[in-house]
């Protein structure tokens, strides 16, 4: 007989630790999932007062996952971009602006020819006062859409960074900005 343990009914997330060494001096954090991580960060990075990012994997029950792992549809977690940016260079408004236009909110865990729950749509907050815009945000885009959105505003929990081949992908092979969404 075969038993199966339920990993969401006993799964607590646990408070998203910062970058190593805490981020930048001054800066703020914020957490988003958008389809395939290459194409997201490859955006932030071209924002001014975005001073570091990451791609990784948060949203989920297992802890130091794997690509492997997520890929594979069973940590709960998503692929995600952890960003520091300057508020006195940008604004959380602005990071959410761009979170709206590089992918398609409409879709549920897909993004263009990616699907499985790792590419859905969230915006994971670390405060009250980011939890507020985005859902003001959200709304605000829904006026200006057919389909209902379907992305998840929910707190940060641990972000667990991907290998270091995921780091920077785009750049490293040259191609700065690409992203295969189609909206």
């Amino acid at each position: 007989m075969l038993k199966l343990r339920n990993h969401t009914a006993t799964a607590r997330l646990e408070p998203a630790p910062p970058f190593a060494g805490h981020g930048p001096q001054g800066a703020e954090r914020a957490t988003f999932a958008a389809g395939c991580f290459w194409g997201v960060e490859a955006a932030f990075r071209q924002i001014n007062g975005v001073l570091a990012t990451a791609v990784g994997y948060t949203g989920g029950h297992v802890p130091y996952p794997s690509y492997e792992r997520v890929c594979r549809g069973r940590t709960g977690h998503a692929e995600a971009v952890e960003v520091w940016f300057d508020p006195a260079q940008v604004s959380y408004a602005e990071l959410l602006e761009t979170f709206w236009r590089i992918h398609n909110p409409a879709t549920r865990n897909r993004q263009g020819f990616n699907f499985g729950r790792q590419y859905r749509s969230a915006i994971f907050y670390h405060d009250a006062g980011q939890q507020e815009a985005a859902i003001a945000s959200r709304d605000a885009q829904q006026q200006s859409r057919k389909r209902h959105i379907v992305t998840q505003i929910t707190p940060a929990s641990a972000f667990y960074p991907a290998e270091g081949y995921h780091q920077q992908y785009l750049e490293k092979h040259g191609r700065p900005s690409h992203a295969a969404t189609i909206l």
